[in-house]
């Protein structure tokens, strides 16, 4: 487990987890909310994979992106329902049993009463050794065991779960950006300015975002980077270089 690029870098890897996201029929939108709330606590989101509802896919991508990033995150996969097998994988990644726990049971009890059946009941199991991760919105809550958060699937849930993943992280240097709009000229002429720029500052990341509409075209030049002082130096200096390659009206402004 580490930061493969080190220094005060902390990084995670989501691993999305359903057929459904693969099938098409459900669209995707928490690795949208999870790397917006990493970036706000200072970890890199460097990695997303999904996989389907197979034990030995999930135990495999697991283990893979656990040993790699110094957190992974999971979604999906801890419903009622016989293809929700998340907690047995993460379980078996871990070498250890599942045990139904007895705060998730005190609360399933109370809530359904002797409507309590096996199905819910699947959704006590945690991982020995596992903690669990509050759920305020509805339903029982998720779990972490090592470096790794299980989450629900379902958005509104996640959104609310991320709340009490926050304050576990160990956070690093959060991640600044800054975005050169540029109008009139199509990304080649702005590709080799865009290069040389993203050489000199081989620890920022600079990319180009294109858009057009309603007679209007270009790009949005967006830099990220952790050192203050050289970001905004960075900007002045890419301005700079556009204009050098022929390349006019390039100017700050509010991040995109």
């Amino acid at each position: 487990m580490g930061s493969p690029t080190g220094g005060d870098v902390v990084t995670a890897a989501v691993l999305i987890i359903g057929d459904e996201i693969l099938s098409g029929r459900t669209q995707d939108t928490n690795l949208r909310d999870i790397a917006r709330y990493l970036g706000v606590h200072g970890v890199d989101l460097a990695e997303a994979r999904t996989v389907p509802d197979v034990m030995e896919e999930i135990i495999a991508a697991l283990n893979a992106l656990r040993d790699r990033y110094d957190y992974v995150i999971t979604t999906g996969g801890i419903g009622p329902t016989h293809d929700d097998i998340t907690a047995d994988a993460v379980a078996a990644a871990f070498g250890v049993e599942l045990y139904e726990h007895p705060e998730i049971l005190g609360m399933m009890t109370a809530r359904w009463g002797d409507q309590l059946n096996a199905a819910r009941r699947r959704m006590a199991r945690v991982p020995v050794g596992g903690d669990l991760v509050k759920n305020p919105v509805q339903g029982p809550p998720g779990f972490t065991i090592g470096n790794v958060f299980v989450l629900a699937g379902v958005p509104q849930i996640m959104r609310g779960m991320l709340e009490d993943v926050g304050p576990r992280l160990r956070s690093g240097a959060v991640v600044l950006t800054k975005t050169v709009r540029v109008e009139g000229s199509g990304e080649g002429a702005m590709a080799a300015p865009l290069e040389a720029v993203a050489k000199a500052h081989p620890t920022m990341s600079l990319g180009s975002y294109p858009f057009f509409g309603d007679g209007i075209y270009g790009s949005n030049l967006v830099l990220r980077g952790r050192d203050p002082e050289e970001l905004a130096a960075t900007v002045i200096e890419l301005i700079a270089a556009l204009e050098a390659a022929g390349v006019s009206g390039g100017r700050e402004v509010e991040s995109v």
